[in-house]
């Protein structure tokens, strides 16, 4: 049986009320290339991609939708074998709708009744979660920053690494610069100028790995 490739990408995204919501900008492009990538490599793919993402869905590949973080959360740990890899690279909701204040407590609130103010609340992360459902899997994830130096990128890719347990984290944003960054839990950092070089090399990567041993 091949290898399974688990890849997530896209958008999340969070209710304000019946209509409304917040999420952050991903078109899923990245996720797409890495899907069909893995595939050639010969993996097993399945690619958990948001409800709102823009580009084309990944030919050839099992798809799959998701719409919260819970959702993606629930759709994982429903998967019907154990994946080998997973490439983290869905752009999760960070803060969920704690209250709202000055709504007329309706499930659409209206703008004629004024001035409203909503208290958010950090989302729960799915990210941390993965190395208890999936001990053996080979986990990367994602790191996109703003703000700040390479040098901060970098060291947040490793915070990362350190406080989710995962094999690897793909740095990339304005902090970073153009391009991608894979660092590694011993600090090793690689450079790929675009996302082919980037997805390119995960796969060749991964597909010589063995499964990461149970502590």
């Amino acid at each position: 049986m091949p290898p399974l490739a688990c890849i997530t990408c896209g958008p999340a995204f969070e209710p304000l009320d019946g209509v409304r919501r917040i999420t952050n900008f991903s078109t899923g492009e990245i996720g797409s290339m890495l899907a069909e990538t893995f595939l050639k490599s010969g993996f097993d793919v399945v690619c958990f991609r948001g409800e709102a993402a823009s580009f084309p869905a990944p030919a050839g590949v099992d798809v799959r939708t998701f719409t919260t973080n819970k959702s993606l959360a629930d759709g994982l740990r429903s998967l019907e074998r154990a994946p080998d890899v997973i490439l983290h690279a869905a752009a999760l909701c960070d803060f969920v709708l704690e209250k709202i204040d000055g709504s007329d407590g309706l499930s659409k609130f209206s703008s004629r009744s004024g001035s409203i103010c909503l208290t958010l609340k950090p989302a729960k992360k799915v990210l941390p979660e993965m190395r208890g459902w999936f001990p053996e899997a080979r986990i990367i994830g994602w790191k996109y920053e703003l703000d700040g130096s390479r040098e901060q990128a970098v060291s947040r890719g490793a915070a990362q690494i350190q406080e989710t347990r995962t094999d690897a984290c793909v740095i990339n944003g304005s902090a970073y610069g153009t391009g991608f960054g894979l660092l590694l839990p011993e600090g090793s950092l690689a450079h790929f100028p675009d996302r082919s070089s980037l997805a390119f090399h995960l796969a060749g990567w991964m597909a010589d790995q063995p499964k990461r041993p149970v502590i």
